[in-house]
């Protein structure tokens, strides 16, 4: 069971360090986990039962995810800043029956009410965990039922480019692999202390940073959110080992370094996941930061990490996304054959960390596997030494500074606005972000680019609105009659 991982080490040293001083032994937060997981069962939560988490960084996001899982139940976090409207896809796709918050007044609290979920209020005061229904309904504490490690644990979504959000369930096992290839991969143990930068909703903050710490006995620092002004404060006062993040973060901390005063040494390592790193960001916060900067492969459906450079006194390879990490990497044509070492092909994984398949999705399966190699849709090659080199996404996904954004998804917001009669959004190359959401639309009456931008924010997370709307009189198609996208995306890059 994943919170194996915390039960190994039950102990007083320190599990949570929180920005505010306040600090969670692993004792604590095992006995606070238990506590709240015979809340749990004894408001009835049972194995196989999925609940949502929208809650930011913070102790009362770890505790719930482990008691949760302690309950054999599923988790599926989401990002608290959704719509309501994005709320209730994910909520139902979900299968939801519970959801734990912290904030009352987010929206997926009245979304869930008419979903009719069981809603549930949790917060930590003076290192007392407390849990409130909302319907009144608590009961006395049961023991909850242990899972076995084929069940599962985690449930999140994927976007896809040609269809919605496709669901990823993991389990146990799958994320027991992955936290522990993580550990050896970087050598964690109970000295080593991580920084949370990114979202714990997401593999690369959850799965990446707080689990493996967390398994390796070590400490997890939590600020409440990444913020560039309080990270070197915040580093100074915890003296973390590493942190991971984005390269648009490692590009943030970089350019601030003098006026932030930034140490010339600090950290262990530095960890880069979720985009590709530029040579030169790397090599710059090599030289400025005085830490050996390792750059990681991950995806959802392979519980993060698949492949990731080693530090000293391993080689590291910039441009790279290093060797395989407790998976096997094939890169394949399009027929599905293992192609030459140094040639272009898909990149394919198979392991115990991959999940068995998508959820309710015969179609996404069928395209997703040949055999039991899963296929990433990114495109790449291996070197003779089996150093994996990423030249590009198959798919469509616009990725923004590490959020993946299906661009269908933004299409059909747009196409939903009343004066929009042709829309199709797409990927632009960004100098903070690595790459940002344009869209080019036909409009049947009169409209401005801040009106339909306004609209986006009713129904999208901020990340995923249009930076820019280009209006045209229709849009360019192909012979067939279909809009492709790489073609109205090279057409708005010669105008810039």
């Amino acid at each position: 069971m994943l919170t194996s991982i915390l039960e190994s080490h039950i102990s007083n040293a320190s599990a949570i360090r929180l920005t505010t001083g306040e600090t969670f032994s692993y004792l604590q937060l095992n006995n606070m986990v238990a506590q709240m997981a015979a809340k749990l069962a004894g408001v009835g939560l049972k194995p196989g039962m999925t609940v949502n988490i929208v809650i930011n960084n913070g102790i009362e996001f770890i505790a719930s995810f482990l008691s949760v899982i302690r309950c054999g139940a599923i988790a599926a976090p989401l990002n608290p800043s959704y719509t309501a409207n994005e709320f209730s896809f994910y909520i139902a796709d979900a299968g939801s029956t519970f959801i734990i918050v912290k904030d009352l007044k987010n929206p997926s609290v009245n979304v869930a009410k008419t979903a009719d979920l069981h809603v549930l209020s949790v917060g930590v005061s003076k290192g007392t965990i407390r849990l409130e229904d909302l319907s009144g309904e608590l009961t006395s504490n049961r023991d909850p039922e242990v899972p076995n490690n084929e069940a599962v644990a985690l449930f999140l979504h994927t976007s896809g480019t040609t269809s919605k959000p496709k669901g990823v369930p993991l389990t146990h096992d799958n994320l027991l692999t992955s936290v522990a290839n993580i550990v050896e991969t970087y050598n964690l143990t109970e000295l080593d202390s991580s920084t949370v930068v990114m979202p714990l909703f997401h593999v690369h903050g959850l799965i990446g940073v707080a689990l493996s710490t967390l398994a390796s006995g070590g400490c997890l620092v939590i600020p409440p959110r990444f913020s560039a002004g309080t990270f070197w404060k915040t580093q100074a006062d915890t003296n973390a080992t590493w942190y991971s993040a984005v390269p648009t973060i490692h590009k943030i901390l970089l350019d601030r370094a003098g006026s932030d005063h930034a140490p010339d040494e600090s950290f262990r390592f530095i960890r880069s996941c979720s985009a590709a790193l530029s040579k030169e960001i790397l090599l710059g916060i090599e030289d400025r930061f005085g830490s050996p900067v390792v750059e990681a492969y991950g995806m959802t459906e392979a519980s993060h990490q698949m492949s990731s450079n080693r530090l000293p006194p391993f080689n590291r390879h910039p441009g790279t996304v290093g060797h395989a990490t407790g998976v096997e990497i094939s890169v394949r044509d399009e027929n599905g054959f293992e192609t030459n070492k140094s040639e272009l092909g898909e990149v394919c994984v198979k392991g115990s960390s991959v999940m068995g398949g998508y959820v309710n999705n015969e179609f996404a399966n069928n395209s997703a596997f040949w055999g039991k190699w899963f296929r990433t849709g990114d495109q790449g090659f291996l070197s003779d030494d089996n150093y994996l080199t990423l030249t590009g996404r198959l798919k469509e996904l616009i990725n923004r500074g590490g959020e993946k954004i299906s661009p269908l998804e933004v299409d059909h917001v747009i196409l939903s606005h009343p004066a929009v009669s042709e829309a199709i959004c797409f990927s632009m190359p960004d100098a903070k972000y690595g790459e940002c959401v344009n869209a080019a639309v036909v409009s049947s009456e009169s409209i401005s680019e801040l009106s339909i931008k306004n609209y986006c924010a009713e129904k999208l997370a901020s990340f995923k609105i249009p930076d820019r709307i280009y209006f045209l009189d229709e849009l360019p198609k192909s012979a067939t009659g279909k809009v492709q996208r790489r073609h109205i995306a090279e057409m708005f890059k010669e105008i810039k």
